[in-house]
């Protein structure tokens, strides 16, 4: 087997081999796939669980109309008042979405 070099991003072409091996897969039931090597995942496995810390969502530029007081108390904690009031509205959200 070959090293297969990733340098400046480009990445090697796919053999027709290799895509044909990938239809034939592709094809394949999911209850042909073999798990036995994977242990199965219970609650107290997710309860463990953490997002991917590389995990980086995209922003937005927006204007918000903010109640002063509300500003001035975000500011008076510091650098960051932005990334805490997006913290807050996060926490509601999820909050709010996880409801049901």
């Amino acid at each position: 087997m070959s090293k297969v070099s990733h340098q400046q991003g480009k990445l090697p072409a796919i053999t027709p081999e290799r895509m044909a091996e990938l239809e034939a897969l592709a094809q394949q039931p999911d209850a042909s796939i073999d798990y036995s090597d994977l242990p199965p995942l219970d609650a107290a496995a997710w309860q463990s669980a953490v997002r991917n810390p590389f995990y980086r969502p995209n922003k937005t530029h927006t204007t918000v109309r903010v109640d002063a007081d509300v500003l001035a108390w975000l500011k008076s904690q510091g650098k960051g008042y932005q990334t805490r009031l997006n913290a807050i509205l996060r926490q509601a959200m999820l909050k709010d979405v996880h409801k049901a």
